[in-house]
């Protein structure tokens, strides 16, 4: 696949600056083959790795929707009765900006910034989270408009977000091609009745 999108685009894996990627959080092989391959590959090519959220990629993906506002809140079902969720906005230059940290944790334990309750102006809701806990989107409303579970993120906006990483010379090396996982305990079987 790599081969046939440089073949398309007529480059070299070797006339890339850096190569970006999902870091995760997400699912365990997921996130781990999103990693492995970049650095497989920038090792081999000398490549500079970009490590992009795929919670700020899911945000920038909801923030080019039509009529999206300028706050989004990223739920995506993490299993074990969890969602990994963080909380952006949208900054002068259009690129969606973390205004919380990456979680993991009980639906019941999302909280918007307070600040997100003031004004008329709500927020998107989007990820998988919303659809598998649907008390979350109970809970948050009428401050967090639901928009759609359905959205993924895709390379387009992870590379969008590279972009001024490159630009501004944040860049890594290959070996910091590394996953985000924020649970540490990934085989845990869930809790009875859940």
């Amino acid at each position: 696949m790599v081969d046939g999108l440089l073949r398309e685009a007529r480059l070299r894996l070797s006339d890339l600056t850096a190569i970006a990627f999902g870091r995760g959080p997400g699912s365990f092989t997921g996130v781990r083959l999103a990693a492995s391959v970049t650095q497989g590959l920038a090792q081999g090519a000398a490549l500079a790795v970009v490590p992009v959220s795929d919670l700020r990629a899911l945000a920038q993906r909801a923030l080019e929707l039509p009529a999206a506002p300028q706050r989004v809140l990223v739920c995506n079902d993490a299993r074990m009765h969890e969602v990994y969720w963080a909380c952006f906005e949208r900054a002068p230059d259009g690129f969606a900006v973390a205004v919380s940290e990456e979680h993991v944790g009980s639906p019941t334990a999302v909280v918007p910034p307070a600040h997100w309750g003031e004004g008329r102006e709500g927020a998107f809701g989007v990820g998988s989270g919303f659809s598998s806990y649907p008390e979350l989107g109970a809970a948050l409303s009428p401050r967090i408009h639901v928009v759609t579970d359905r959205l993924l993120p895709r390379a387009a906006e992870i590379a969008r977000l590279a972009v001024p990483e490159v630009t501004n010379g944040r860049v890594f090396g290959p070996e910091q091609a590394l996953p985000v996982y924020l649970r540490d305990d990934v085989a845990r079987p869930a809790a009875p009745g859940h």
